[in-house]
């Protein structure tokens, strides 16, 4: 865990948007001691996007087999995708 002052972010936000950007995590911000902010590059927070989006794709999904919904096997799914890929559909 990386950990900052709001004072060293007013003072020296290069330095810390580099350790950001470097480290590829979130770099705390701390005001009086206490937590207050969270800071990470823009590819970090994107990531961290599409894997909680991906996540609760997964998450309907499961939830839909334990359902009992119809489901598609793996290689039934990657015949219709190469299909598509192929243009056959």
């Amino acid at each position: 865990m990386i950990i900052k002052s709001s004072t060293s972010l007013r003072n020296d936000y290069n330095s810390i948007s580099k350790i950001a950007h470097d480290k590829a995590k979130p770099v705390y911000i701390t005001k009086n001691g206490e937590g207050d902010l969270v800071l990470m590059s823009i590819d970090a927070f994107e990531r961290r996007e599409a894997i909680i989006d991906l996540k609760e794709k997964l998450l309907i999904a499961e939830e839909q087999r334990l359902n009992g919904e119809q489901t598609t096997s793996l290689d039934s799914a990657y015949k219709r995708i190469k299909e598509r890929i192929d243009g056959k559909v």
